[in-house]
């Protein structure tokens, strides 16, 4: 706590207690970047692929860019960091995407519809110029799954906090893998959440940060992040049951994994996501990114999260 040159210790105590748990990691650039600490996010994201070679690695940044600005960003995150996949925004349009898709068996995740309170300010506005004047999210979600999935690489990101919006995505965008925070601490509805994202047959990636990398501040906390990412996970099992109506599995391949994903504080301990995902096996009809060469996103073992 309150030394940043502990980040990459305390993120890599954390990867080998949940490494057995998880489908996937979600460091977040920011938080090491501010801390002049990016050299231990390039040590991190080689331990996890060291400890957990088969689990796919999504580097949260949220780049948004012009397209040759955007070249730079998408070397930086699939060549420097060696991620898989990537967050973006989409407000400068397709030509800020497509570098990224360049990247043969790449993902990236397009903000759609966010929890945040000023999501409201640009997302929920309606397009008077498009047929039946829908919200930006909405046409948001339409061209991911439409014409800017050129490959099969895109998903969305879609807030816990409205599961009726999400349903609308859903609409839109049935297939696209959703990566969805705000389950925990963020006061998400996770039975509303697994219900409202399910529809369609997507996968889905729910996360929940704090609630398992501040589980403990003791110098228990990777046991105590264990713990609490195996509560998380028992919780979206037996909210996917409900909707189901039938008991819930234990976790197995093809089945619901989670995945513990980190960091949003630095100067303090990092904070982790945990999720879950509705995995399929290789060339399943929910298969959406392409297979790379070593990290195949559709493989049971690794499924796109965060």
């Amino acid at each position: 706590r309150g030394d940043a040159s502990k980040i990459y210790e305390f993120c890599a105590a954390i990867v080998e207690a949940t490494a057995d748990l998880v489908n996937s990691f979600k460091p977040q650039i920011a938080y090491f970047a501010a801390h002049r600490a990016e050299d231990q996010l390039e040590k991190l994201m080689a331990h996890m692929r060291a400890v957990a070679p088969h689990v796919p690695i999504i580097l949260d940044a949220k780049r948004g860019d012009i397209g040759s600005t955007a070249e730079q960003y998408a070397k930086e995150a699939f060549e420097r960091y060696g991620a898989d996949a990537v967050t973006l925004s989409p407000f400068m349009g397709f030509d800020s995407i497509t570098p990224y898709l360049q990247y043969e068996g790449k993902g990236a995740f397009l903000l759609c519809r966010t929890s945040n309170p000023g999501g409201d300010d640009l997302q929920a506005q309606r397009l008077a110029d498009l047929p039946g004047q829908p919200h930006l999210f909405e046409h948001v979600a339409r061209l991911a799954q439409g014409p800017w999935n050129t490959n099969g690489q895109l998903g969305l990101v879609v807030g816990a906090t409205r599961p009726q919006e999400i349903e609308r995505v859903r609409e839109f965008a049935p297939s696209l893998p959703l990566l969805i925070p705000g389950v925990g601490a963020q006061g998400g509805d996770a039975v509303a959440t697994v219900k409202a994202a399910r529809i369609g047959g997507g996968p889905i990636i729910i996360n929940s940060s704090r609630a398992v990398l501040y589980a403990s501040q003791g110098d228990d906390f990777a046991a105590a992040a264990r713990t609490a990412a195996q509560a998380t996970r028992q919780t979206l099992q037996d909210a996917a049951a409900a909707w189901d109506g039938r008991e819930a599995r234990p976790c197995k391949a093809n089945g619901w994994k989670t995945s513990c994903c980190w960091p949003r504080s630095a100067a303090s301990r990092a904070r982790p996501s945990c999720a879950m995902s509705p995995i399929r096996p290789s060339g399943g009809a929910s298969a959406r990114w392409r297979p790379g060469p070593a990290r195949p996103w559709s493989s049971p073992a690794a499924a796109p999260c965060g």
